[in-house]
C-alpha cells in the first residue's frame, strides 16, 4: 500500500513539474512576442542611396599609410 502512494506522489509531482514548466514557456513566449525587435538583418537592407560601393569608389577611399616602396 505504502509502494502505491509513493508511486501516485512520485507521478503527482512530476504532472506538476510538468506543468510548472509548461506554464513558464508559455510565458517566456509571450514576453518574446511581445517585444518587438529590429530587422533580423538590417545590413542587408541599407537606405536609398546607400548602396555597397563600387571598386572605384573604394579604391579612391583608400589612404596611403607608408612608404614602403
Amino acid at each position: 500500500m505504502e509502494t502505491l502512494i509513493t508511486i501516485a506522489v512520485i507521478a503527482l509531482l512530476i504532472a506538476l513539474g510538468t506543468r510548472l514548466i509548461h506554464r513558464l514557456n508559455a510565458q517566456h513566449d509571450e514576453r518574446i512576442a511581445a517585444h518587438h525587435f529590429g530587422e533580423p538583418f538590417p545590413a542587408i537592407r541599407r537606405p536609398p542611396g546607400h548602396s555597397h560601393p563600387t571598386p572605384t569608389e573604394q579604391a579612391a577611399r583608400r589612404k596611403v599609410t607608408g612608404t614602403w616602396p
